[in-house]
């Protein structure tokens, strides 16, 4: 097993403190036992709760399928980090001290001084310190001494395979009755499980196998919901359910024709060699309809959508901010294919210094993403605000093209009236939608959805059926966007037109 040969030439090196970073802590001390045992290695966990446990084990005594290790007496005063680690340096030898949820401590002066003195004592006493915690922030004294790893996601055979070790468990508690499984649900099973922990996935899989001993396509649904779930914990990152088909956005002709000839590469269907498309950005006049065509994108590849709320991410602690855009990112890898909705992206990746370099270093592992990244993620990111961003966020190669979106034209302001009239149940046949088209030059589609919005509100007051005169009435009303900021869209217009494609 290549993690395990990884982990144990980490172990046989030459640092003296290792960081695991992981929610399956459980796991990670298992594979840790199985590799000591073997060396016949003195074996000491702490935590905050129990204090310091020595387990101790002969070479080749156990199987790791079934640790059984014997509890050393635990030391006095070790519940406290100080002590515990006073206690490692002057007493133990040639031993590995695994510290769980250490994290909050290595704020304290004391107690990184005391562990960088235990590494500075590596080579002549043997003492190795394991950091085992879902997160670890490491203060710049003891960076030097430590090496990371990190335990390796399960790939479709072996997640396969795991379903196949749950369908016999769960054959061997029922008196041998067997799971029935539709064989395509089973693949399908696999493949959607791909991206979890061995830990979450098993419990995806029992899930779908203990509600009725069975493994069908029904149990899809529930497990992608759950998968959703698991990824987006962070909040930050959300999974949009409500995604819009191409057929309720007006206009855009020229973007619907561009992602067409994209589809087939994108989602891998055949087998297909070309380059995957990496995404766009929609900039443009607030309220034109950009965030309903990132939605419309998912909707019509049929791939989830999810939203990354770039606020979300900021942490008052330094390095956080970055470790939480890694792991949003991480976790629209696992959603792949998918794309990812980043909503005015200009307010999160602001070069300024008002933060610090928060933004700096947020849109460094942003480029750095994009540039390297295998997995099939188009990112939409909207702008209105073009100028704002960083031109090496816009330059060709970390997306595919820019495209402006502009007011409606009369076509596609017909068609935005006729959606929103037809999603509100209204019959838009007697009504005189040229005249509401001619009157409406300047509104954007936000704007001709308040107006049909508000007209049904002066129907339902006058006890009729909405017609023209009402709908023409809220148009004149309004004053749009394009005449309260008029100077700021013609010079959005005009910066636009020989840098980006229009989208009709």
């Amino acid at each position: 097993m290549i993690e395990r040969r990884n982990l144990e030439i980490l172990v046989g090196s030459h640092f003296p403190i290792l960081v695991i970073e992981t929610h399956e802590e459980q796991r990670a001390l298992d594979l840790l036992r199985g590799i000591l045992l073997e060396r016949g290695t003195a074996f000491y966990t702490w935590t905050v709760a129990q204090g310091l446990k020595g387990q101790l084990g002969g070479k080749g005594s156990l199987q790791v399928e079934n640790l059984q290790l014997r509890d050393a007496p635990a030391s006095d005063d070790t519940l406290d980090p100080a002590q515990m680690l006073a206690h490692v340096n002057r007493t133990l030898k040639n031993s590995l001290v695994v510290l769980l949820d250490f994290h909050p401590y290595l704020d304290n002066p004391a107690i990184v001084r005391a562990t960088k003195e235990i590494a500075l004592d590596f080579y002549l006493k043997g003492n190795r310190l394991v950091l085992l915690s879902h997160a670890v922030e490491l203060p710049d004294e003891i960076r030097r001494y430590c090496a990371r790893f990190e335990l390796a996601l399960p790939d479709r055979k072996r997640i396969r395979e795991m379903i196949d070790q749950e369908a016999s468990l769960w054959r061997a508690r029922n008196g041998n009755g067997r799971v029935r499984a539709d064989a395509q649900a089973v693949e399908l099973l696999a493949q959607n499980l791909v991206g979890l922990t061995v830990t979450d996935a098993t419990r995806l899989i029992r899930n779908a196998i203990y509600n009725d001993g069975a493994i069908t396509r029904s149990d899809l649904p529930g497990v992608m919901e759950a998968k959703y779930e698991l990824v987006g914990q962070s909040g930050a990152l959300s999974f949009e359910y409500d995604t819009a088909s191409f057929g309720e956005v007006g206009g855009f002709g020229r973007l619907k024709a561009w992602l067409e000839k994209r589809r087939l590469p994108f989602l891998d269907i055949q087998g297909s060699v070309m380059d995957v498309p990496k995404g766009i950005l929609l900039a443009g006049v607030q309220g034109s309809g950009k965030s309903l065509a990132a939605k419309a994108i998912a909707g019509a590849w049929q791939v989830p959508l999810l939203r990354l709320d770039l606020g979300a991410l900021y942490n008052k602690y330094i390095g956080e901010s970055e470790r939480n855009v890694r792991e949003v990112l991480k976790a629209a890898d696992v959603i792949a294919p998918c794309v990812l909705w980043i909503d005015e992206i200009e307010k999160g990746v602001s070069t300024g210094d008002s933060d610090n370099g928060t933004s700096q270093r947020i849109l460094g592992t942003l480029l750095t993403w994009m540039a390297e990244r295998k997995s099939r993620v188009f990112v939409v990111a909207t702008a209105n605000r073009i100028e704002a961003l960083p031109p090496e966020l816009v330059r060709k190669g970390r997306l595919d093209e820019i495209f402006f979106v502009d007011l409606p034209t009369p076509a596609a302001r017909g068609e935005i009236l006729r959606a929103h009239l037809a999603k509100r149940g209204i019959d838009g046949t007697g009504l005189d939608l040229d005249a509401a088209v001619a009157q409406s030059e300047g509104f954007s589609g936000a704007e001709l959805e308040q107006a049909v919005v508000a007209a049904r509100y002066a129907a339902q007051a006058d006890s009729t059926r909405v017609g023209t005169a009402h709908l023409l009435e809220e148009i004149r009303q309004t004053r749009p966007l394009s005449t309260v900021m008029a100077e700021q869209i013609a010079a959005l217009r005009a910066w636009a037109s020989s840098r980006t494609v229009p989208v009709d």
